[in-house]
Order: structure tokens, then C-alpha cells, then sequence
């Protein structure tokens, strides 16, 4: 018997004596007192992060403030999740795919906002270029899709999960060298939620 077989069968020896443990039940968090409203919380978790919320009152006031914010940009690109009508609004020229890198503001659509740690859930079939290569992203966040727990929002968007969902908590940030906190430094150094 060679030595990896033998590690093997001893393993297997291992499993078969080992008891069955009873699954402890679902994580309830590790905030004990959340805000009342998961909004709430959000907000507080992602501003203290560095990241920037703005409320609307409905989507028309949310695609007018869009609108004025990308008159003082060239160019934008957008993430496939946003909806068509934006793209309509007059303001600077969509760059093409693979070009994401140029363009100095992105523009992408959250599945989903979590409380508990003021992250935002992103898509990767959004597009991941549009999402980390621009220095300002513009995330378009509906009201009621922030949850107060991580639990709650992947309970949400469940059966139409990507592979791969991304957890923004604010821009990039990195105090690797000399303990000195860097923004942007492997994705946007600005990132803006807006919730309608």
C-alpha cells in the first residue's frame, strides 16, 4: 500500500466513526440591535466606509439628478443591468465594450443593498469592467432591495444568483504600504449609491 493510499484509508477510518452533527440553523447575524429600517442602516454602514448615498423620491427624480451629475463627464460606461432609458438622457457618449478602462464614470445597477454591512450586491453579468475601472461609480439601488441582514438579501435574489456577486462597501480602498489609506487603488476611489 503506498503512502497516499494509506492516508486515504486512514481518513476513510476517520469518517466512518465520526458522528453526524445536527446543522446549527441559520446565522442570525452579528449585529445585535439592527436600525429599524434597513435603509437606515445602510446608509450609516456605507457612508462611515467612504461611500456616498442619495435618496429619491422616485426614479424620475433619481434619472434627472443623473442627468446634471454626468454633464461634467466625456464619457460613460454603463453596466448591462441598467435600464435602457438611461441611456438616453443626453449626457456624455457610452464607450464601447472593452474600452470601460476610459471612461471616467460607470454607471451599474445593484441586485441588492445589505445593512448589516453597508455593502452593495453587484451582478457580475452587469459587467465588471463598467463596475471596478472607472475612478467614480454610480450604483442604482432600489429602495426595496436593501435588507437589514447578507442572509436576507441572498435569500432575495436566490434563484437568479450569479456565480460571481460582488460586495461593494464604499470605494476601493488599501493601507498596504506604510499603513496610509489609499483610495482607489483596485477600483473606483468614489462610489455613489443611489436609492429611488
Amino acid at each position: 500500500m503506498s503512502a497516499r493510499e494509506e492516508i486515504l484509508d486512514a481518513l476513510s477510518r476517520v469518517r466512518e466513526r465520526r458522528e453526524a452533527v445536527e446543522h446549527p440553523g441559520r446565522f442570525g447575524g452579528w449585529r445585535p440591535d439592527p436600525p429599524p429600517r434597513a435603509l437606515d442602516g445602510f446608509v450609516s454602514m456605507f457612508t462611515q466606509a467612504g461611500g456616498e448615498v442619495v435618496h429619491f423620491a422616485n426614479v424620475a427624480e433619481r434619472k434627472e439628478w443623473l442627468r446634471v451629475f454626468l454633464l461634467d463627464y466625456d464619457s460613460v460606461s454603463m453596466g448591462a443591468g441598467v435600464p435602457s432609458d438611461l441611456a438616453g438622457l443626453g449626457g456624455p457618449p457610452r464607450v464601447a465594450l472593452g474600452k470601460e478602462h476610459t471612461a471616467p464614470v460607470g454607471i451599474s445597477r445593484a441586485r441588492a443593498a445589505v445593512a448589516e454591512t453597508g455593502s452593495l450586491l453587484m451582478d457580475a453579468r452587469d459587467g465588471r469592467r463598467a463596475q471596478l475601472l472607472p475612478p467614480v461609480l454610480v450604483v442604482l439601488v432600489e429602495a426595496d432591495s436593501v435588507y437589514s441582514s447578507l442572509a436576507e438579501a441572498l435569500e432575495a435574489v436566490g434563484p437568479d444568483m450569479s456565480a460571481a456577486l460582488g460586495m461593494h462597501s464604499g470605494p476601493s480602498k488599501s493601507a498596504d504600504i506604510g499603513q496610509v489609506m489609499v483610495k482607489g487603488v483596485h477600483g473606483p476611489g468614489r462610489v455613489i449609491a443611489l436609492v429611488a
